[in-house]
């Protein structure tokens, strides 16, 4: 890791070092640029996740030669995911191989203590600052009123001021860096999930299971040190208070819509707590302005009953750091995001609400399939342009 002194001043700033920031800090600093990116949570720290990359995430991260790193930490290679749905009618079923193609033959649910970590190492490979334990404090502007830099405090409590061409917040939903900009929303969810997670030993599952019945959706997901990542999700908030409240509460909701895996729980041993997210309503913010631009969260948050944020993430780092390297207007990154994220964000706000039958959100779930095909063909698309990215990175 990089860990020398702040400078004075970089080509870019981004604020905010999980996958969103470290990708965006990965791809510019290979193109030779000076690149800062700091968060204020310490290395290698746990946060909240949906977990599983979709093929358009893993087909970057193959391209980036992350996907050897996860193999290197003992990722489990999911090369099966099964869609099971049931209702008062019975259970259906349904289970997808992933099948190689374009050098891609399996999904992975990293932890995120793994993934985070991951990227973070690989953006200071390729050139970038990466520095933990350091919080933005405010933005600088010059005297247009432009963007200009980052007001933050270090790991060492020390003010420091630091300049820059374009400061980027890759902060998370709550993004200081979209408040301070007044980053306003212009598309609105209508629904928000609320969730809880746990990582079980003794779980055994044959890849993604996802399940959906009228009011409930549950998921159970390899990840990492032989672990299953369950959740289940409801329209309802978790109103359990006590741990142990909250354990039972879980456990219900696994029963009722995932039967052949509350059958484990008995003897499972969930390690550590669960973890709970009691619900947001996704948007889309404006992304860029003078001086500045947003990714990731800051910029575009879908429920997370669609388990799409890391590969929203990515994709987003892969579209902004590419209309960088073009040397395009911040506003085709606006519109090609937007282009790939609002049919996609629609339908998984229709599932967030649970107002449904089984062949509706099959519908639904059918046609998120074929916008993450656009998805991969935009990402393929765009890697077959001329531009500095595509010679950096390969």
């Amino acid at each position: 890791m990089n860990e020398s002194s702040l400078e004075k001043a970089y080509d870019f700033v981004i604020v905010g070092a999980r996958v969103a920031g470290t990708a965006t800090a990965m791809l510019l600093a290979s193109l030779g640029f000076r690149v800062l990116v700091f968060d204020k949570s310490r290395f290698g720290s746990d946060t909240l996740s949906t977990h599983a990359l979709m093929r358009p995430a893993v087909l970057l991260l193959n391209r980036w030669g992350i996907t050897d790193r996860l193999d290197a930490e003992g990722t489990p290679r999911i090369r099966r995911t099964t869609f099971i749905y049931s209702d008062e009618h019975g259970t259906e079923t349904i289970p997808i191989e992933i099948h190689s193609r374009r050098g891609v033959d399996a999904l992975y649910a990293p932890r995120r203590t793994v993934l985070d970590r991951i990227m973070a190492e690989a953006a200071a490979d390729a050139g970038a600052t990466v520095r933990h334990g350091v919080t933005l404090t405010n933005l600088l502007h010059d005297r247009s009123g432009r963007v200009s830099g980052v007001r933050v405090v270090d790991e060492l409590g020390r003010v420091k001021e630091v300049q820059a061409n374009l400061v980027i917040g890759a902060d998370g939903r709550r993004s200081t860096v979209a408040r301070l900009v007044s980053a306003i929303p212009y598309v609105w969810g209508h629904h928000a999930t609320s969730s809880a997670f746990g990582y079980f030993d003794g779980i055994p599952v044959d890849g993604n299971r996802w399940y959906y019945r009228p009011g409930f959706g549950c998921g159970a997901i390899p990840t990492n040190h032989g672990q299953t990542c369950l959740f289940v999700a409801t329209p309802n908030r978790l109103e359990a208070r006590s741990p142990s409240e909250r354990l039972r509460e879980f456990q219900r909701a696994v029963e009722l819509s995932a039967p052949d895996i509350a059958a484990y729980l008995p003897e499972a041993k969930l390690t550590g707590r669960l973890r709970s997210f009691p619900g947001m309503r996704g948007f889309l913010r404006q992304p860029w302005g003078d001086g500045w631009a947003l990714v990731g969260d800051a910029g575009y948050m879908s429920d997370p009953i669609s388990a799409h944020g890391i590969t929203n993430a990515l994709r987003d780092a892969d579209i902004l750091s590419r209309t960088i390297a073009e040397g395009a207007s911040l506003a085709e990154y606006q519109t090609t995001r937007d282009d790939l994220s609002l049919r996609f964000f629609e339908l998984s706000d229709r599932v967030a609400s649970y107002d449904w039958d089984i062949p509706t959100v099959k519908q639904y779930h059918r046609i998120m399939s074929q916008e993450m095909g656009r998805e991969e063909e935009a990402i393929v698309a765009a890697s077959g342009r001329p531009s500095r990215l595509r010679a950096a990175c390969g």
